[in-house]
């Protein structure tokens, strides 16, 4: 979508800290972190939201390249949050979906 910042990411027309990529995917760092490990994985192919996806597979693999991410940056051992956020009132604030990796800390409970 051309007014997707996502989208325009992965086109390669912003640039981004990219920590990860893959044939379907990328993972780049948070501009904004709330963790000290804070990265954000996305499908290259444009899915507005979690509630639109239709795809078992991208999810599934969106769900493992996350995984790989985590493993590759040491979050495993201590552990780490997986965050995705759906439409407005689930916080969500760029319509491309996207899984926030959030680690470094322990993580508290009730998240917000």
């Amino acid at each position: 979508m051309d007014d997707c910042l996502f989208c325009k990411i992965v086109a390669g027309k912003i640039p981004c800290d990219l920590v990860g990529e893959s044939e379907s995917f990328l993972a780049f760092n948070d501009i904004d972190p709330q963790a000290p490990t804070h990265i954000l994985v996305i499908p290259k192919e444009h899915v507005r939201s979690l509630a639109d996806s239709e795809s078992s597979e991208m999810l599934g693999g969106l769900m493992s390249f996350t995984r790989d991410i985590a493993s590759e940056h040491g979050l495993v051992e201590g552990g780490y949050r997986t965050v995705i956020n759906t439409n407005g009132d689930g916080g969500q604030m760029v319509f491309h979906i996207h899984v926030h990796v959030l680690g470094g800390r322990q993580m508290k409970w009730p998240p917000g």
